[in-house]
């Protein structure tokens, strides 16, 4: 199922009320988005989390469904709230209470790219981000409360896994000395947004495949677990970062030779979340 906004890979038969999520691995480039950018077509990738959905593209064989953007995180960012407008970037709006997110560049229309790097020469017009959030931003979100509306009803609880991908960079600019750097790290909003065993069993599903996990630092979450994780309605959201060293090059945004066998190694995770017998590791302590 596809629409402008969005591509929906779902499986055959709904198993597991895991739902798959991928907000910023779109790589739809508006002509006029790139024309207007002062950015030229590769910089402008570098806040895209690129090919994530490949990575969890065996969700569906799982019984998951996955939801994945097409438009890019440099157009809108689907992993903020509607109303986290720039008034440095958007003509028209009055001046919010801090948010940091803002503040930096990072609103639900991005005023920079990774690094810092201003996407336009001016400011945009209040229709131009209206237009954008219509048309993607709401589309995407309805999208994805229907899905979780789904688990809820079939399973009586519903788990997101919230997918992304941080530079590599990042990760170690966090690490603390003389400890392993993470593979991945998950969060959950400090326990917020999922119960502690749902994330117990994804960490458990890493750790099988032989990765190592970190929690809530450097990336606790940002809108969608903030907005969707609801532990008290048993709806829990865990958002995952995975280190883009593993899989692609970076600089060249391109899948590393061996992408194939992470991605199989992804599969192994997959499978163990959607397991329906959860064993020794319930999904949650509901």
């Amino acid at each position: 199922m596809q629409s402008d906004a969005y591509t929906l890979h779902l499986p055959k038969r709904r198993t597991t009320p895991v739902v798959f999520s991928s907000p910023h691995s779109g790589a739809d480039y508006p002509q006029s988005f790139v024309s207007q950018s002062l950015l030229d077509r590769h910089t402008i990738r570098s806040s895209e989390d690129a090919f994530v959905d490949h990575l969890f593209s065996a969700a569906p064989l799982h019984g998951a469904p996955l939801l994945a953007a097409r438009i890019p995180r440099a157009y809108i960012d689907l992993n903020r709230a509607a109303d986290e407008l720039d008034p440095a970037v958007i003509e028209g709006i009055d001046r919010a209470p801090h948010n940091p997110r803002v503040s930096s560049g990072l609103g639900v229309i991005p005023r920079v790219v990774a690094g810092g790097r201003a996407i336009y020469r001016g400011k945009l017009p209040r229709s131009e981000a209206e237009k954008r959030i219509l048309s993607v931003w709401h589309p995407y979100h309805s999208a994805l409360k229907i899905l979780l509306d789904e688990s809820l009803a079939q399973f009586g609880r519903a788990i997101l896994i919230d997918c992304h991908s941080m530079p590599h960079e990042a990760i170690e600019a966090h690490s603390r000395p003389g400890y392993p750097r993470p593979d991945v790290v998950l969060g959950d909003r400090f326990g917020a947004a999922a119960a502690r065993d749902v994330v117990d069993r994804i960490e458990q599903a890493f750790a099988a495949a032989g990765l190592r996990t970190a929690r809530n630092a450097p990336f606790a979450g940002a809108y969608i677990a903030q907005a969707y994780g609801r532990p008290s309605r048993h709806q829990h959201v865990v958002q995952i970062e995975i280190d883009r060293a593993l899989y692609m090059d970076e600089a060249r945004i391109e899948p590393r030779a061996d992408f194939k066998d992470f991605q199989r190694l992804m599969t192994r995770v997959i499978a163990d979340v959607t397991a329906p017998q959860a064993g020794s590791m319930p999904l949650a302590a509901e």
